[in-house]
């Protein structure tokens, strides 16, 4: 089975990423997140961008297309003229297939008018807006779990009905509010990455938490469209065989080819079709 990685960070010349990686299990090299990805039939992945988007630093292999983002810092260091500048330039490459928001770490709401200017233009050029909801890293100076609660996103979602909002994280642990969020308004999507984190045992791990993990499927069934819901690791926090190996538990198998691969196509337009886009 083909598997599209919908949300992973990816800057192997990065010591926390790879210090991250190395307690999941995993070396952070270029060649070592190829050969990871090519393991476990992950044939493309989505990077969620960190630091600053310049479109020159956005430079990734073919098989990996990326969201432009907005994080803790950005806001910090640019004028919103140059950084509305940079998101454009962005979202103009076919290879930038979203933007990416970072609240919670960025002490304001996603309503904010700050984030005004990037929505016009991911409307615009019609692709999707991924926004961190949910836990934040405790060990992130000045993070706010306020600003990242998915509740924040239905206002979003109504005020833009033509664009697609993507509740990373299933707003976990908020799983009932992201789920009412994403069952009443249509032009919402999840991803289901970093629920777990570090290295596990699938089959242990699931057997010995049934009341949480049963909780989650509770909550996705009660969105019921499967068809929104993308798979995703937040790479490098999660050992990603036993990630996959996981949500294969999780999911009814009828809807694995969907939720692993299809949905991440057609959600974030995707063209596979080029030379390299596939591993």
């Amino acid at each position: 089975m083909k598997i599209i990685d919908a949300h992973l960070h990816y800057r192997p010349d990065y010591a926390p990423f790879a210090a991250t990686a190395a307690i999941s299990g995993h070396d952070y090299s270029a060649a070592a997140i190829q050969a990871l990805m090519k393991e476990t039939g992950i044939c493309h992945g989505i990077v969620m961008g960190n630091f600053d988007p310049d479109p020159q630093n956005q430079q990734y292999p073919p098989y990996l297309s990326f969201c432009v983002g907005l994080d803790s810092n950005t806001f910090r260091v640019e004028d919103i003229k140059t950084l509305t500048w940079k998101v454009e330039e962005n979202l103009k490459r076919p290879s930038c297939v979203g933007l990416k928001l970072y609240p919670g770490y960025n002490p304001f709401y996603v309503t904010d008018e700050l984030y005004t200017p990037f929505l016009r233009l991911a409307q615009k050029y019609q692709k999707p807006v991924a926004i961190h909801t949910g836990a934040v890293a405790a060990t992130k100076q000045g993070s706010l779990l306020k600003y990242s609660h998915p509740l924040t996103v239905d206002e979003l979602a109504v005020r833009y009905p033509d664009v697609t909002f993507i509740l990373c994280h299933f707003g976990n642990p908020w799983l009932c509010d992201a789920a009412a969020v994403a069952e009443k308004n249509k032009n919402v999507a999840i991803d289901l990455s970093g629920i777990l984190e570090g290295q596990f045992d699938a089959e242990t791990f699931f057997a010995s938490h049934q009341l949480y993990f049963q909780t989650i499927q509770m909550w996705l069934d009660y969105i019921g469209s499967y068809d929104r819901m993308m798979f995703g690791t937040d790479f490098p926090i999660v050992n990603v065989p036993a990630y996959v190996a996981l949500w294969k538990k999780l999911l009814p198998q009828e809807v694995w080819e969907d939720v692993f691969f299809h949905n991440a196509v057609r959600i974030y337009g995707l063209d596979l079709t080029k030379k390299g886009a596939m591993l």
